[in-house]
């Protein structure tokens, strides 16, 4: 799992061709108990990044549906709702390597065997390792807004992503996003609307109430205790 995240892309002339990416990988500094996870719990609970397909089957044990969460963080969300959820298996994406030791060392701690977690860019994964049409649901929690106009092309909710995404979506499957800052969930809005195989779930056409299946984050927490409103995004693929 300590490869690189970025499956390096090279042109005619051999030289490494520089993508626009949605995140900055931080390294941190791994606790006892961090380090300790990913040495011990990697080989059982991490799914190394190979190119190649992946069987949900063989992976997990059953044929289960599939909840797909992008960017976990520390993972304490993703543990809770893999644990109120035992009737589904849940995949993790992130790219800091602290936070992947602490989710699987709170996986560990909750006794969970239907959460498994990657290390890599989540758009190579998406686009390499999982089939069409095999994900109950895709969460996206809290990405980086960038906030400034000049980095708005490195949010990863673009038009692009979100057809992705749609491909990989189970007919009648959800793509669940989150945000607490609000000109990136109008911009979110504006992507989604613009693809017809996807149905807003809001009744108003803009934003639902957070879902009971989406537990309330320190992150969030912080965010109301300073005014943030916090923005929920739920699509339906139609077609």
């Amino acid at each position: 799992m300590m490869k690189n995240v970025i499956t390096p892309e090279v042109n005619e002339e051999g030289k490494v061709i520089r993508r626009v990416r949605s995140f900055v990988r931080r390294q941190g500094r791994l606790t006892p108990r961090q380090e300790n996870a990913l040495q011990m719990l990697w080989p059982k609970m991490g799914v190394d990044f190979t190119g190649e397909p992946l069987s949900f089957d063989s992976l997990f044990g059953n044929n289960a549906p599939v909840i797909l969460e992008i960017g976990f963080g520390m993972g304490a969300s993703l543990v809770a709702m893999a644990e109120q959820n035992p009737a589904k298996n849940f995949l993790g994406i992130e790219v800091h390597t602290p936070g992947i030791g602490a989710c699987l060392a709170a996986a560990k701690e909750a006794n969970l065997s239907n959460l498994r977690v990657m290390c890599h860019d989540a758009i190579e994964v998406l686009e390499k390792m999982l089939p069409d049409d095999s994900l109950n649901m895709v969460q996206l929690f809290f990405p980086d807004p960038w906030h400034k106009v000049r980095h708005n092309k490195r949010r990863i909710v673009q038009q692009s992503f979100a057809k992705l995404v749609l491909h990989k979506l189970e007919l009648g499957g959800i793509f669940h996003m989150a945000t607490d800052w609000q000109p990136y969930a109008e911009h979110m809005l504006n992507v989604m609307r613009e693809i017809s195989d996807y149905r807003n779930l809001s009744a108003a056409g803009d934003y639902v109430q957070r879902p009971a299946t989406r537990p309330v984050t320190k992150f969030e927490k912080r965010g109301q205790q300073l005014g943030h409103g916090v923005f929920d995004l739920m699509f339906e693929r139609i077609k």
